[in-house]
């Protein structure tokens, strides 16, 4: 069994978030009854995931860095929110999205290159740790050259916990034929689910299946994703958001 190996203080999980800055960001999505920016909303969930982190890195009074993050916004260009990687303890202080500017375009491509590179480099620390994670959060098709071929050669890096793990949180309105009533009733995306989207069904292929570990730790926060699901979320409210974030946390500690 991959997927195995637990978060602690000598073997941290590393998450990479690369989350899409472009325009379209500062549309309205609904949170909770009411209309809110989709950049705002993403911003909410990742600081909901860091605090999250926080409290299962915090042992009484004591926060041992169990994760570390980077940060990638992206739109024409990639820019690195916290230099470099992070880990929770420094994050949890600083308040990562804050001066965010959206931007035109969404060169996905782009993005993923500077995660592989940033991958590479942390690789050699990360030998006995979980392995490692990318959150990629979009609210629409690419612009500039197709990310497929990056995103495949990511997910085929290995290290002794398993692959690479890769994880797509996709913003849109008309992803799915029924829309999800209740995100802690939901089953998730399995591999056989028809999506009503060309661009969802490319995220489909880059999306990693849940590990089962991660899934047990979703299960004792109340979701009821089923066996054999996909790291793929459908955005169409802060709920939904708000769990893709959650997921990426989701790492086994003990």
């Amino acid at each position: 069994m991959s997927h195995q190996i637990q978060a602690t203080q000598q073997t941290p999980a590393y998450i990479i978030y690369l989350l899409d800055i472009s325009a379209s960001m500062n549309l309205l999505m609904d949170a909770g009854g009411e209309k809110k920016r989709r950049m705002d909303v993403v911003t909410t969930a990742l600081n909901a995931a860091i605090r999250q982190m926080v409290f299962r890195s915090t042992k009484g009074s004591r926060l041992s860095p169990r994760y570390k993050l980077s940060i990638l916004a992206y739109s024409d260009n990639v820019f690195d929110v916290l230099g470099g990687v992070k880990g929770i303890d420094e994050v949890a202080r600083m308040r990562p999205l804050e001066n965010v500017q959206t931007q035109r375009l969404t060169n996905t491509a782009k993005a993923f290159a500077v995660a592989e590179k940033m991958l590479h480099q942390e690789l050699p620390n990360l030998r006995d740790c979980p392995a490692p994670l990318i959150c990629h959060m979009t609210d629409g098709a690419f612009t500039g050259e197709d990310p497929e071929p990056i995103v495949k050669r990511i997910m085929d890096i290995k290290i002794p916990d398993g692959n690479v793990l890769v994880e797509n949180i996709f913003i849109s309105d008309e992803i799915l034929k029924t829309p999800i009533e209740n995100s802690k009733k939901w089953a998730g995306i399995m591999p056989d689910t028809l999506l009503d989207d060309e661009y969802g069904e490319k995220l489909k292929r880059l999306s990693s299946p849940l590990p089962e570990s991660y899934r047990e730790m979703m299960m004792e926060t109340g979701y009821r994703i089923e066996s054999g699901a996909l790291m793929l979320l459908p955005g169409t409210n802060a709920d939904l958001v708000s769990l893709g974030f959650q997921m990426s946390a989701a790492t086994p500690v003990r």
